[in-house]
């Protein structure tokens, strides 16, 4: 039988992971996750490292897609329980939270029973504001405010956005086209 710390040892250098590490995390505003996926010189961030460094973006994109603060939050929240139970198996933990907290809000939206086709209550262009403009992002369907969100909040790709909502590459653009289309009828009645 081998010694389970040789085993622990040789896991460890495939993974390319310190084994005393001395944690620092990447860029704050790094595009491409949070550098989970090790080098020799750049260690792998903590689970809390994560958390703290990502829980207000990630509200706040729950926000955006519920308009309720503390669904968002508890939104958040299950998206990083689900994110600790897998955390071992996760190898970019930034693209898997915005995709929980993305499925998170809809099912929010489902258990609501929100009616996603009520139109948006008439406004005048010059009365618009930004609390009229978050009622009428807030009337489009789920998937439609998602991907103006992704698109135009978190500034995605259409494939990462893709890969977040669920959908083929090609559907976020028409998802986009036409939640704009019914925002202008809002907008420009």
């Amino acid at each position: 039988m081998t010694d389970s710390g040789a085993i622990i040892d040789t896991m460890n250098a495939r993974r390319q992971l310190p084994i005393d590490p001395v944690l620092e995390l990447v860029d704050a505003d790094a595009t491409e996750g949070d550098g989970v996926i090790a080098t020799p010189t750049e260690p792998v961030p903590t689970f809390e490292a994560i958390y703290a460094r990502r829980y207000r973006e990630l509200v706040q994109f729950a926000f955006l897609l519920t308009g309720d603060r503390g669904a968002a939050e508890d939104i958040v929240q299950d998206a990083f329980v689900g994110l600790h139970r897998r955390w071992r198996s996760v190898s970019d933990p930034l693209p898997y939270l915005r995709r929980s907290v993305a499925n998170g809000a809809a099912t929010l939206h489902r258990r609501r029973g929100r009616d996603r086709d009520r139109p948006a209550p008439p406004v005048s262009p010059s009365e618009l504001g930004a609390a009229e403009l978050s009622d009428a992002i807030s009337a489009l369907p789920h998937r439609q405010r998602a991907a103006i969100v992704l698109r135009f909040h978190l500034d995605l790709a259409d494939r990462d956005s893709a890969e977040i909502l669920g959908v083929a590459p090609g559907t976020v653009p028409s998802l986009i086209h036409r939640a704009l289309c019914d925002l202008r009828k809002v907008i420009q009645p």
